[in-house]
């Protein structure tokens, strides 16, 4: 028996073994030889590469351009900034020797960009004319984590970084608010991942950031997510590295930095989020392939009616942008291809034998709804046309039921023992007064943090549950990957 054959654990029993698991046997990804690497396998990279797309198309439709910068930061860069080397310093991999000598000076391998584009933007930037510089970086950063779980916490990881440069506040305020929305509807729309955007407490603020923006999302198993942050870096790193330029009066100003990213840990995301005891549930505008089918015949002469059709209707998908995948393994059993791709989210098994041959129909089952309540039997005519409508059934279905989950354990609490139940199952929705203090004795209390502040805030006051005094807004509180 292969691992394939094996029972996945439950997500209600185990879910971090299911999570595991499920990365493993699906081929997303595998563990690396040196502790706390990955390896992204070619069915994980293609989910990441639509990803990319989809994130790449909407961040040009903004007026970024993609560029390539070092991985290689000299450790004084990391210096000038005080947060940021503060912040990043326990998670920094520091090279020391190269070419069998001793470096002048420790190499930092980027834990983010945000010092190297300081020191070229500070070369780069002489006039307002200069400004804005809207630069995004698709590449991989080394942060030396402890504990580590594949997608959500490695050592190197992937992803990108936006960083802009501004003339004025209010452009790099417009910037990072922008991102979020980027990032928010990128989610929602493509992932079918319900976020709450908002932003950070002091305390859980970039090193370095005035402000820090995020979209938090609800795991299978109640625990949040932090899933995309857009950062307003204030002038902090533009007076840490001298980016100043003359302005339309021709006085010397120091300009205005933001920076954002996304990353791989998008894609434990979307396992958490939909998935299920069999396995991977993906959405169809990410899925790597958003139709299989399956070929079903016993004997030569059944495989020669039923392969020319199959392949056929494989053309027939492909030719309308549909990402298909025809499964002709010979050595393997319909049943067997049917749990394979289960396993692996494909949103839209297709099946055809012999008999489907000669009715002109084939068998539409979908991933979201398992057995025979997802399971049709539809004439091939028209059949791009029923596939379309199906996958974008699916692709709303996943985002309703991932909605009315998060909602239903989302909890408002008045009190700090009810405060306590609802955090061991989802969100706490509180009013907040509280100080860094109050936070932080919470965390160490109950594992529960501040998520955010949500953008949309209802208005008004309230008592805050935990201090008793007034308060103006709503916190979302969870405990986090």
């Amino acid at each position: 028996m292969t691992d394939k054959d094996k029972k996945l654990v439950s997500r209600r029993e185990d879910f971090n073994e299911w999570y595991n698991s499920v990365v493993l046997r699906a081929d997303l990804a595998d563990y690396g030889p040196v502790r706390g690497t990955m390896i992204v396998k070619p069915y994980g990279w293609a989910l990441w590469e639509n990803i990319q797309q989809a994130l790449d198309r909407r961040f040009k439709a903004t007026g970024v351009q993609n560029a390539g910068f070092p991985m290689f930061i000299p450790m004084s860069f990391l210096q000038k900034e005080a947060k940021h080397v503060e912040g990043f310093a326990p998670e920094l991999a520091v090279v020391t020797h190269g070419g069998g000598q001793e470096l002048g000076e420790p190499i930092v391998v980027r834990p983010t960009s945000e010092t190297i584009i300081g020191h070229t933007y500070a070369n780069w930037v002489q006039s307002y004319r200069d400004l804005p510089i809207l630069i995004n970086l698709w590449n991989s950063v080394v942060r030396w984590e402890l504990r580590t779980k594949l997608f959500l916490r490695t050592l190197e990881f992937y992803w990108q970084e936006g960083h802009t440069a501004h003339a004025t506040q209010a452009e790099a305020d417009e910037r990072t608010r922008m991102m979020l929305d980027v990032y928010t509807d990128f989610a929602v729309n493509e992932a079918a991942v319900p976020v709450i955007p908002g932003e950070k407490s002091e305390m859980e603020r970039f090193a370095g950031a005035d402000q820090t923006l995020t979209i938090e999302a609800m795991m299978g198993d109640g625990k949040a997510l932090q899933s995309g942050t857009s950062h307003n870096l204030g002038q902090n790193f533009a007076r840490a590295f001298d980016i100043q330029f003359l302005d339309q009066n021709n006085v010397l100003q120091y300009a205005w930095t933001t920076s954002w990213g996304l990353s791989t840990r998008f894609i434990g995301a979307i396992i958490m989020t939909h998935g299920d005891d069999q396995g991977l549930i993906l959405p169809p505008r990410l899925a790597p392939y958003q139709v299989v089918i399956v070929p079903i015949y016993r004997k030569d002469e059944e495989k020669t009616a039923v392969l020319p059709t199959a392949m056929r209707i494989q053309n027939e998908l492909m030719a309308a942008g549909i990402r298909v995948k025809l499964d002709d393994r010979d050595n393997l059993t319909p049943g067997y291809k049917f749990n394979d791709w289960e396993l692996r989210g494909v949103p839209v098994r297709l099946e055809i034998g012999p008999r489907d041959v000669e009715k002109h129909s084939v068998a539409l089952a979908r991933r979201d709804m398992p057995g025979r309540e997802g399971k049709q039997f539809v004439s091939q005519e028209g059949l791009v046309a029923t596939v379309q409508t199906l996958l974008t059934e699916i692709q709303a279905n996943l985002l309703a039921r991932a909605t009315q989950f998060r909602d239903a354990n989302t909890h408002d609490v008045r009190d700090y023992e009810e405060f306590k139940t609802a955090v061991e199952t989802g969100f706490a929705r509180v009013w907040w007064a509280g100080d860094n203090q109050a936070e932080m004795q919470i965390k160490q209390e109950t594992k529960a943090t501040i998520r955010c502040f949500p953008l949309a805030q209802p208005g008004g006051s309230g008592v805050c549950f935990y201090t008793g005094k007034p308060a103006h807004r709503i916190a979302i509180f969870g405990r986090a990957y």
